[in-house]
């Protein structure tokens, strides 16, 4: 009696999981319980930061009274230090961090160029060749005057980076973006410069904004930038499926039903209305838009779906701790959060530089 061969019975296994949802430089296999981990520990940090920019300062509160001051009453001098000093300048700090932070994902992804930042596509330099226009030209002197010249200018610089672009032949492509935004914020740079040399208050007002600062605003007007900011997060949060595919080539990105312009434009859209808004607001902050992409990413992989998120949580995290830094080295003056984040972030672009190999977006 012979014995009945059976063939051998293969074990299942998951299907493939579809081209769009597989993050180009990340297996597929690779856990990714570590992702909700570091975003509840950066949530935390976050937290943490905004307390203690609550608290520190020129007076010292302690956390108590932060919180008594928060939960009760506004009333008495605590009150009034930090519902109308610091909660906005705490609020404009995570703002514009989330925002230049997102702004620097998204402009990595865009030009697959890891040394990228928010300010390669003109927004800064035309923000401050507008502010150099309407005080020196238009005799603009409140901040609520100058702040929309500045976004506009952005958008304005924007605009003609993307147009230039999508000159001669081949049409738009990451290189001449760069190549582009590069050569708008040189020329717009030399003439901001030159015009403020030969005009006072045009060169006190500017030196003051260019070096990046998160004092002297108040509720009103990060309400009124706040719908140009939410509109660019939502806008880089929709793109992030796109920019997994655009990390793998042009070409392919195509092939799976990608539309190339449509990701640029919306692309652009969103890095100019975050960091359009946060430049006009808080001023060009370096560094921001560089670093922390690169760090999340070496947490959690190139995956823009917890990269983007990520980032606007780690983002607000470097520069409030940049501005209780400048609040605390040189008591009872203060530097200027533009500066200390230049500083804080210089050692890690001169590490990325000389990496031998650079973390692709």
């Amino acid at each position: 009696m012979t014995e009945e061969i059976r063939p051998p019975v293969l074990a299942k296994t998951a299907p493939a999981p579809p081209a769009d949802d597989l993050p180009p430089g990340i297996p597929a296999g690779r856990p990714r319980v570590r992702r909700p981990v570091v975003l509840a520990a950066m949530t935390a940090l976050l937290l943490l930061l905004c307390l203690l920019s609550l608290a520190v300062g020129s007076r010292q509160i302690p956390l108590g009274q932060v919180l008594s001051a928060l939960t009760g009453p506004h009333d008495g001098e605590v009150g009034a230090i930090v519902w109308d000093v610091r909660v906005p300048r705490t609020l404009l700090g995570v703002l514009a961090g989330a925002a230049l932070g997102v702004g620097g994902a998204v402009m990595q992804a865009l030009t697959r160029n890891p040394l990228a930042d928010p300010g390669l596509l003109g927004v800064s330099a035309g923000a401050a060749f507008a502010l150099m226009l309407s005080i020196g030209v238009a005799g603009v002197s409140s901040f609520y005057g100058y702040v929309w010249f500045a976004f506009g200018g952005a958008l304005a610089a924007s605009a003609a980076v993307y147009v230039l672009s999508g000159l001669g032949r081949g049409g738009q492509t990451p290189i001449k973006l760069a190549l582009a935004g590069i050569a708008v914020t040189f020329m717009l740079e030399s003439i901001t410069r030159g015009v403020s040399l030969v005009d006072p208050q045009v060169l006190n007002r500017y030196r003051f904004w260019s070096s990046g600062s998160l004092t002297g605003q108040d509720t009103s007007t990060l309400l009124q930038v706040l719908p140009f900011l939410a509109t660019g997060g939502l806008l880089a949060l929709a793109l992030a499926p796109a920019l997994n595919n655009l990390a793998l080539g042009d070409d392919v990105a195509a092939s799976l039903g990608r539309r190339l312009r449509l990701i640029r434009v919306q692309g652009v859209a969103a890095v100019v209305l975050l960091t359009g808004a946060a430049v006009a607001v808080a001023g060009p902050i370096l560094f921001v838009g560089l670093v922390v992409p690169h760090a999340v990413r070496a947490l959690t992989g190139p995956d823009q779906r917890w990269l983007l998120p990520l980032t606007a949580v780690l983002a607000p995290c470097l520069l409030l701790a940049a501005d209780i830094a400048g609040r605390v080295v040189a008591r009872p003056q203060e530097i200027d959060v533009g500066i200390v984040a230049a500083f804080l972030g210089a050692p890690f672009f001169i590490a990325l530089v000389r990496r031998r190999r650079l973390a692709e977006p």
